[in-house]
C-alpha cells in the first residue's frame, strides 16, 4: 500500500471513528429488534473499499473494530465482532458483483470504471446485501442460544423468531450505506482527481 493509499484509509478509518454515534448521536434504533441501531459509521469503509481497495476497506473495518471495543460495544461486550462480522461479509458481496461485472462488462468497454457504471451499483447494492443478510443469519443462529458475552442465552424458539428481523435489519443498513457510500465514492474520486487502482 503507497503512502496516498495509507493516508486516505487512516482518514477514512478516523472519519468511520468519528461518525460513531457516541460521539455525534448519528444514530436510529431499529424499531423491530431491539439493541440493533441504524448508523453511518459504515459508509466510510464502503468507500474506502470502492476508491483505494478491499484491502483498505478491511483495514478501516479493522480500526473502526477495535474503537468500538472501547466506546461503543452495545448490548453485548462481543457486540463490535458481530458488526465486523456484519461489515466483513457485505464487503465479501461487493467483491464479487465487482468480479463479475468486471467480467461480463469491462472487456467490451475497457474505458468504464467501477465508479461511472449504474450496474455496479445496482450489483454491488444486492450481492452485499444477500451476502451480510445471508452470513449474520447463519452466525446469529449459532450464536444467539450461547451464555453472554457470546450470545444471550436464547431458547431455538426466540432465536427462530429473532433470525427474520436481524436479516431485515441487516439488508436494510446494507440498502442504504452502499448506495450512500458508491455516490459519494463517485464525488470524491471526481474531486480530488484518484486514479489509485484500475478497477480494484
Amino acid at each position: 500500500m503507497n503512502t496516498k493509499k495509507l493516508t486516505l484509509t487512516i482518514l477514512f478509518a478516523v472519519i468511520a471513528i468519528t461518525l460513531n454515534p457516541t460521539l455525534t448521536r448519528i444514530a436510529v434504533a431499529a424499531p423491530f429488534v431491539p439493541g440493533l441501531v441504524y448508523q453511518v459509521w459504515e459508509i466510510p469503509i464502503v468507500i474506502a473499499f470502492l476508491i483505494i481497495s478491499p484491502i483498505a476497506g478491511i483495514a478501516v473495518s479493522l480500526l473502526n473494530t477495535g474503537v468500538l471495543f472501547a466506546i461503543f460495544p452495545g448490548m453485548l461486550p462481543t457486540g463490535p465482532m458481530y458488526n465486523l462480522l456484519a461489515t466483513l461479509s457485505m464487503q465479501i458481496g461487493l467483491y464479487v458483483a465487482i468480479l463479475v461485472i468486471k467480467k461480463i462488462y469491462y472487456r467490451k468497454n475497457p474505458q468504464v470504471t467501477i465508479l461511472t457504471n449504474p450496474k455496479c451499483l445496482i450489483a454491488t447494492t444486492v450481492m452485499g446485501i444477500l451476502t451480510r443478510a445471508a452470513f449474520m443469519t447463519i452466525i446469529l443462529y449459532f450464536a444467539l442460544p450461547q451464555a453472554p458475552p457470546i450470545g444471550f442465552g436464547f431458547d431455538q424458539a426466540v432465536t427462530n423468531a429473532y433470525l427474520p428481523l436481524a436479516a431485515i435489519f441487516n439488508a436494510t443498513l446494507a440498502l442504504y450505506t452502499i448506495p450512500i457510500a458508491w455516490i459519494v465514492a463517485q464525488r470524491v474520486q471526481k474531486i480530488l482527481n484518484l486514479n489509485l487502482t484500475r478497477n480494484k
